[in-house]
């Protein structure tokens, strides 16, 4: 899911929390199962990384890179019942933007185009976004890459698979430093991504873009509201 749209997280969060683990320690635990997944696509999509709208990615994964480790501190300081009752509006918010963002920045695309300080700008929030949660943060990346001038979704998988692998090497670093990963549930899963990172490049290349769609919209929408019924029901 990473690798063709995003979203990984709506799948391997409540798979960790089912096996018991704390909410805050079961999104540390996704976070790092899914670097590995998030770097093989990365690395399959290198050649076609480009400047984006004049910025070069590698100030872009810079600031990716401080940005997810303030996030992932953010998270560390989070106490667990506080962050349960966070999760389901961060998997609505996640949702949505999966749902809408790519109509709403091909709207907003019509009628505005931002710049690059504003790119910067908006690569910092989605680096503290995708260290301390990171769900949809994919296509967060998607649809604010979509804003800028002459850039077709297909030329984004490289850019936003290289953040994504980013935002998780930082965070993960305060992660694991911190103690806050199970690794008897995140190894397995971390096996599991490393293929699903690999194999989600190469069916990027060939699915179409509803049938990506429809499974991730699927998916998000359903943990979406186990996670609402869990916290308030």
């Amino acid at each position: 899911m990473n690798a063709l749209a995003g979203g990984g997280t709506f799948a391997t969060l409540p798979a960790l929390i089912a096996l018991g683990l704390p909410a805050n320690a079961a999104n540390a635990t996704s976070n790092v199962s899914l670097l590995p997944g998030a770097a093989t696509s990365a690395w399959a999509f290198r050649d076609e990384l480009r400047p984006l709208g004049g910025v070069d990615v590698r100030l872009l994964a810079a600031i990716t890179f401080v940005g997810s480790l303030a996030g992932s501190l953010l998270l560390v300081s989070t106490p667990t019942h506080v962050f349960d009752l966070m999760i389901p509006w961060l998997l609505l918010t996640a949702a949505l933007v999966i749902a809408f963002g790519p109509r709403a920045a091909a709207g907003l695309h019509r009628i505005v185009t931002i710049g690059p300080r504003s790119l910067i700008f908006g690569q910092a929030l989605l680096g503290i976004y995708g260290g301390y949660f990171g769900g949809g943060v994919g296509m967060m990346l998607t649809a604010t890459y979509g804003l800028l001038a002459h850039i077709t979704p297909r030329a984004l998988f490289a850019p936003r698979t290289l953040m994504l692998a980013v935002a998780n090497a930082a965070a993960s670093i305060v992660f694991v430093t911190t103690g806050l990963v199970r690794w008897d549930a995140g190894v397995p899963m971390l096996v599991g991504a490393v293929l699903g990172g690999w194999l989600g490049a190469k069916l990027g290349k060939r699915l179409t873009p509803g049938m990506v769609r429809g499974w991730t919209l699927a998916v998000t929408s359903v943990t979406t509201i186990v996670f609402f019924v869990r916290a308030y029901g």
